[in-house]
């Protein structure tokens, strides 16, 4: 059903005041003047009447107070080149279908727009349900955007209980920056009192609804104080597609500086995946791109000064007018990684169309474990380091889930521990008798723990209480709730949340005494930004491999958060997809450790030495890797553009939990090894222990043709097909993931000697028993010799 209303429609149908202005193309109010009143207007009024009519016709985008983005306009010629877009409600956070229950159900998502577009248009593709006892005259559902009513759905009675799909279409005025779009049930059962938590007040909104928003580029300046933007908008919830222009011949320096900037977006895109492509040479036709450059060799159509040393420049794309070039570039191989490096550490303080880095000091070692991401191991977090406190806090009998985003080293040994301890203290409206009222903590949608929310009664002893409190204060604070929860580490994985949910359950009065407490909007209920999550009891140590961990969180190679004990080796000449592997793969890990990787080494076959010492990721199949071939006893898999061989345990492995860190010690030994040829596309991905140093790690990528490695690399960005990455080996084809078990594991890490003695033993009884045995046998030697030597100093003094 199309709800694009007809001129009869809007007649018949009152608007909000809002919507009778009048709008120009962009949702901007015209301003008119009445032609019987122009005769009146003195030249000046009328000029200023032109000149404003022009702007709101123009779209002129103004920046907030406070934002790095200067006052643009969007042109006719940018409205011709506007884009759409597609977000399920899914995809904006809405995990589950939302649930409107009661007389005000609300619930709904949160949405941001890129600061360089502007929303021009607006469709809502709702795919909903509501109660067939709603009163269809009295009862309907809101959506409302930032807080204004956009449309009322009206719920007839005859479509009650049934799948309902409706497109409307939405004010783009209403849309800003950051918005949020919120679904409110206005229901009604009966004209007579009503009870506020009533069954039959329902309507569920389903997540596969579809928001589509349509784009119009604005113009903005060449400031460098904008960045990561354009090129990384936080406020862009879709995936981040960016070319990487390498300028001139391809060499190590230029790669490592490419990959340290890769790196810093996927750090600054935080959850966001990314999609990063390679280009020599040439620019994308149109969009933004980062170009590197070293000495004046730039791509035909860019035009910039001579260098005089590392420098950091944003110019216009020679091709697109809407589109944006971030210029890295150096006279040498040290300019070019301290302009890199100045754009990932130090970008906030840039401002300008153009910098020159005159200095940038050496940076400090980074310590193991001290990714931004993760929670540090050497102390107690507070909940108001890992949130804005103002998120903690939430309204109504049924509000929205609290959510803390948890991210933990992968490693994180929890053998014979009660759990990570979280230190919880929250507060609440006490409800106003003792009922069912819950405040609920769950980990990644896994049910830890339920607090009862108690009442707080006035009665005349209470008064008396409070007499005697103000003469003598108690201790504490009477209003703060605390509570102490162990959580295991299986249920919060690399990239976890805690869940907090609060359930008041209404009181029961009699007919028509009962005043909805919604209505009265006083319910808070809040988790304090000084509770605790603490995992600095645990040591670090896991079995390996464990692709779960590499594909999760990058690990091993993201316990340096600069990587600077990761070794990437590419083929010895590699191709355009070997580079966006690379890149990726970098961006990956920036956006696992929060931290840009200025310390990794890259590599080729010939420069082995390079890799002591170092976690390895190595790039490339037998036919274009050398390493492949050599290494090939310690990989599980190899293959080229016809052959495969891969070494087979007695079964497939199943899909395991991938948290387990001591699951790949009880990986089977490979049985079999199988050898074929066939066409198709296959990648690969392969964990084992480094032929060059004992105890670091490989992480084999192979595919037998081009397609294949960018197959696997998607994988490693698909939230749904990377939690299939599992154990030692994993086979990618197409959208399919098969984990198969491969050698026997190896462990990584360090235990204090007395847990790692037991841990031994309780992995090894027999040989316990053995040991017992032998301290046994030891014992009753001892003694026996003792006694045997004081029964000879005896025997002459009786004789």
């Amino acid at each position: 059903m199309n709800d694009t209303m007809t001129p009869q429609h809007a007649q018949s149908r009152p608007q909000q005041p809002s919507q009778q202005r009048p709008q120009t193309r962009t949702g901007q109010r015209a301003l008119r003047v009445p032609h019987r009143l122009t005769h009146r207007l003195t030249p000046l009024v009328l000029a200023l009447s032109v000149l404003a009519t022009s702007t709101l016709h123009t779209g002129a985008a103004f920046a907030k107070k406070g934002d790095k983005r200067v006052i643009t306009e969007t042109s006719e010629s940018n409205r011709l080149a506007s884009r759409q877009v597609k977000y399920s409600l899914k995809q904006l956070g809405a995990q589950y279908t939302l649930q409107l229950r009661g007389l005000l159900g609300r619930a709904g998502v949160v949405m941001s727009n890129r600061g360089d577009e502007v929303v021009v248009g607006a469709k809502l593709r709702l795919n909903y349900t509501y109660s067939p006892a709603l009163l269809s005259d009295i009862s309907h559902i809101n959506v409302v955007i930032n807080d204004q009513v956009a449309y009322a759905i009206p719920v007839p009675q005859e479509q009650g209980g049934l799948n309902v799909q409706r497109e409307i279409n939405l004010p783009a005025r209403l849309f800003t920056d950051t918005n949020r779009l919120t679904f409110e049930l206005v229901g009604h059962y009966t004209r007579d009192c009503e009870d506020p938590a009533h069954t039959s007040l329902w309507a569920t909104i389903n997540n596969d609804s579809e928001l589509e928003l349509t784009l119009a580029p604005l113009s903005i300046t060449n400031d460098l104080a904008t960045l990561p933007a354009p090129f990384f908008d936080p406020n862009d919830a879709t995936q981040v597609a960016l070319p990487m222009v390498l300028s001139g011949t391809v060499t190590q320096p230029l790669l490592e500086a490419a990959g340290t900037l890769s790196s810093w977006l996927g750090a600054v895109g935080n959850y966001r995946t990314m999609r990063l492509s390679t280009l020599v040479d040439q620019l994308p036709t149109q969009g933004h791109a980062v170009v590197l450059a070293m000495g004046n060799s730039l791509p035909a159509g860019i035009n910039a000064e001579a260098l005089q040393g590392p420098t950091v420049s944003m110019v216009t794309h020679p091709n697109d007018p809407n589109g944006k070039l971030l210029l890295v570039r150096g006279r040498n191989e040290k300019e070019l990684r301290i302009a890199a490096n100045a754009v990932a550490l130090g970008s906030s303080a840039m401002s300008g169309p153009s910098a020159l880095i005159t200095s940038l000091s050496d940076l400090k070692p980074r310590k193991p474990y001290d990714a931004p991401k993760w929670l540090p191991s050497d102390r107690p977090v507070k909940f108001g380091e890992l949130i804005k406190p103002d998120l903690l806090t939430v309204a109504g009998t049924r509000p929205e889930q609290i959510r803390v985003n948890v991210n933990v080293p992968p490693d994180l040994f929890d053998w014979k521990t009660k759990g990570m301890p979280l230190d919880l203290k929250y507060r609440y409206t006490p409800p106003r008798n003792l009922n069912n009222s819950t405040m609920n903590v769950s980990a990644n949608n896994q049910f830890l723990a339920s607090m009862r929310l108690l009442p707080r009664e006035l009665g005349p002893t209470d008064q008396i209480s409070d007499i005697l409190q103000k003469i003598a204060p108690p201790k504490g604070d009477p209003t703060l709730s605390q509570a102490r929860i162990n959580i295991p580490l299986y249920k919060l994985p690399a990239s976890g949340q805690l869940q907090f949910t609060y359930i008041y359950d209404l009181p029961k009065d009699e007919p028509c005494k009962n005043v909805p407490e919604d209505a009265l909007d006083n319910v808070r209920s809040t988790i304090e930004a000084e509770s605790t999550v603490d995992i600095s009891g645990f040591s670090h140590f896991i079995a390996m491999p464990n692709l779960a961990a590499f594909g999760n969180a990058g690990f091993p190679f993201t316990r340096m958060a600069d990587l600077s004990e990761t070794a990437i080796v590419l083929p010895e000449r590699p191709t355009l997809v070997d580079y966006t592997a690379y890149l990726n793969l970098m961006g990956m890990f920036g956006r696992s450790t929060g931290y840009p990787g200025t310390g990794v080494t890259l590599a080729t076959a010939s420069q082995a030495d390079l890799l002591k010492n170092k976690d390895v990721v190595l790039i490339g199949n037998s036919s274009n890797q050398p390493l492949v071939g050599a290494w090939s006893k310690s990989s599980a898999a190899n293959m080229d553009s016809q052959s495969r061989r891969f070494k087979l345990s007695d079964m497939t492995r199943g899909l395991m939990s991938w948290w387990d860190n001591l699951a790949p010690a009880h990986a089977q030994p490979a049985k079999a090894e199988l050898s074929f040829n066939a066409k198709g596309t296959d990648g690969v991905l392969v964990g084992y222990e480094s032929p060059v140093t004992t105890g670091r790690s490989v992480v084999q990528i192979s595919a037998n043709t081009p397609e294949g490695l960018t197959q696997v690399m998607n994988a490693l960005q698909d939230p749904d097909m990377v939690r299939n990455i599992q154990g030692g080996m994993a086979v990618v084809r197409g959208k399919n993931v098969e984990s198969l078990v491969s050698e026997p594991s190896y462990h990584v890490g360090k235990l204090d000697p007395l847990t790692y003695v037991q841990w031994f033993f309780s992995r090894n009884p027999l040989l316990l028993l053995l040991v017992e045995l032998a301290g046994a046998f030891l014992l009753a030697s001892i003694f026996y010799l003792s006694l045997r030597s004081r029964a000879a100093k005896r025997l002459p003094e009786q004789l």
